[in-house]
């Protein structure tokens, strides 16, 4: 018999929103004011990556030393430019706000749950609808950010809850990792980059029409 979950971990970048584009803009331009360019290869790898980790990644991919001087005005400078970028629109991945709304209706708990800092969640929480969740846990506010468990224990703590008791929602490998690692139910729906298939791996194309069955059915694949 279908266990029901107690609560759904929402991703936010390329999950509930089409924001990787706006990341793509701003660390393409700041590869560009190394004077190099920005490789596929090294963009994908940076998808789903917690702020340190990406930027590492980044000056590897880039062939420019990762100098604490180099990654400290990175960051400000990928803070400052994903910053302008959300104050326009930020547009929703397809389903995404039916998908919030079906959880809420259903009478589940609801945890935003992703590797950006505080700062810039707080843009993304303004499109999104802070009623949708009862709590959110951002990438800065954990020792380690995903593919590291810890944001997502932290979550499923917040709600009072066991991660065992909760299905994830992820579109990364990087954020896949991360909530199977924390012992969550885990629906994939791809955006960027493709996640490979797992065990316990529920993989959708998208969030439209996506059910409370469909919840129940990622965690018969945990179990």
């Amino acid at each position: 018999m279908s266990r029901r979950p107690a609560a759904v971990l929402w991703d936010m970048d390329g999950t509930l929103l089409d924001s990787e584009k706006l990341w793509d803009i701003a660390v393409r331009e700041l590869a560009r004011e190394h004077g190099r360019e920005l490789t596929d290869e090294t963009r994908h790898a940076l998808i789903g990556a917690s702020g340190p980790n990406a930027l590492h990644i980044l000056f590897d991919g880039i062939g420019v030393a990762a100098s604490p001087e180099n990654v400290l005005a990175a960051g400000h400078f990928l803070e400052r430019r994903v910053t302008e970028l959300m104050h326009g629109p930020i547009p929703w991945r397809p389903g995404a706000k039916d998908a919030l709304g079906m959880v809420r209706d259903a009478g589940l708990r609801s945890a935003l749950v992703t590797n950006t800092k505080r700062s810039l969640t707080e843009f993304g929480l303004d499109t999104l609808g802070r009623d949708f969740f009862d709590v959110s846990v951002c990438g800065d506010e954990v020792p380690h950010g995903k593919p590291a468990p810890d944001i997502y224990r932290r979550a499923a703590a917040l709600l009072g809850l066991a991660p065992g008791d909760c299905v994830a929602v992820e579109d990364s490998p990087t954020g896949a990792l991360a909530a199977q690692a924390a012992g969550c139910a885990l629906i994939v729906i791809p955006c960027e980059i493709p996640v490979p298939h797992a065990p316990g791996r529920i993989h959708r194309d998208t969030l439209v029409g996506l059910g409370a069955e469909h919840l129940a059915e990622a965690m018969s694949a945990l179990s």
